[in-house]
């Protein structure tokens, strides 16, 4: 790998979108070995953390474009009788999202960028998906982060636009971006409209916050 795997490197980008496009790469450049063992450890990660212990609704993602994989703690939950949601995107919403009920015989179909997701037009799996409040957790993929806790997302604002709730008062699920080691930088720029995260995990530490 070249020298962006060393996470204090000063050859990365300034801008946002610079930086998004280097360490897509960075995470893309991994191999399906590499890839495997970073998705085993995470989950053992994952399992030992109280957010996800005390969870029964749990939102993940399945991995696209070099994203950490989070499916080896979909069996974990199942034995702990906790429900796993995948994000749908919304037809009649400007980049927002839903989540509904995921598991093996979940009929799946490709959203507008290629990505799987579970099929929502019948009204059996309508009546499966939940809106973002509803959750316990949500496991979201991120595209950087920093040791502040800061994040980097794909810059879609699909994310930030259906977890806007922390900044009202009431029941929020908590938030932990997952992410390959190799995406930490030493400091990322902050944007207004990102949504602070409880937690970031990857497969060789958790990152707090410092808030």
């Amino acid at each position: 790998m070249s020298n962006l795997s060393n996470p204090f490197s000063s050859d990365l980008p300034d801008s946002r979108r610079q930086l998004r496009q280097a360490l897509r790469r960075r995470r893309r450049s991994l191999s399906p070995r590499e890839q495997h063992a970073a998705a085993q450890a995470l989950c053992r990660r994952l399992r030992r953390l109280p957010e996800v212990v005390r969870a029964r609704r749990v939102a993940l993602y399945l991995p696209n474009d070099g994203e950490i994989a989070p499916q080896p703690l979909l069996s974990w939950l199942a034995s702990r009788s906790a429900r796993a949601y995948l994000p749908v995107l919304k037809p009649l919403s400007h980049n927002t999202l839903w989540f509904v009920h995921y598991h093996r015989g979940t009929p799946m179909v490709r959203n507008r960028f290629g990505i799987p997701e579970p099929e929502t037009r019948h009204g059996a799996h309508r009546a499966r998906r939940l809106s973002t409040w509803a959750l316990d957790l949500i496991l979201l993929p991120l595209v950087g982060f920093d040791d502040q806790g800061e994040r980097m997302g794909m810059g879609g604002g699909f994310y930030d636009r259906s977890l806007a709730f922390p900044r009202r008062r009431g029941p929020r699920p908590r938030l932990i971006g997952l992410a390959h080691d190799c995406q930490r930088v030493e400091r990322l720029p902050v944007a207004p409209w990102d949504v602070p995260l409880d937690a970031i995990v990857t497969d060789k530490r958790v990152v707090r916050p410092r808030r």
